[in-house]
């Protein structure tokens, strides 16, 4: 009976942004835009999307966005997929 060999563990790299409260700047063809992606361990309350005016549950991943040059006011909880898309939708 052999022994086999014993595995190495690998480190998985870092995530590319951590997780919470990390916010970007990114440039869109309506502004610049501050983006914070909200990890669904996170995420402890309900929002309205706009995007697509459904409810955001609690432990949903998602986005969070306002104009770079805004205050705390302008802040929206969007779908990722919804923020990503937002630009393509047709105005009701």
């Amino acid at each position: 009976m052999g022994v086999s060999p014993r595995r190495t563990r690998r480190h998985r790299p870092a995530p590319p942004f951590p997780l919470g409260r990390a916010e970007t700047v990114e440039p869109w063809p309506d502004g610049d835009w501050v983006v914070r992606r909200i990890a669904g361990a996170a995420a402890q309350k309900a929002y309205r999307c706009p995007g697509c005016d459904q409810e955001i549950y609690p432990g949903v991943a998602h986005v969070v966005a306002w104009p770079e040059h805004a205050g705390a006011d302008d802040r929206r909880h969007w779908h990722t997929v919804c923020w990503e898309k937002r630009l393509r939708r047709r105005r009701r």
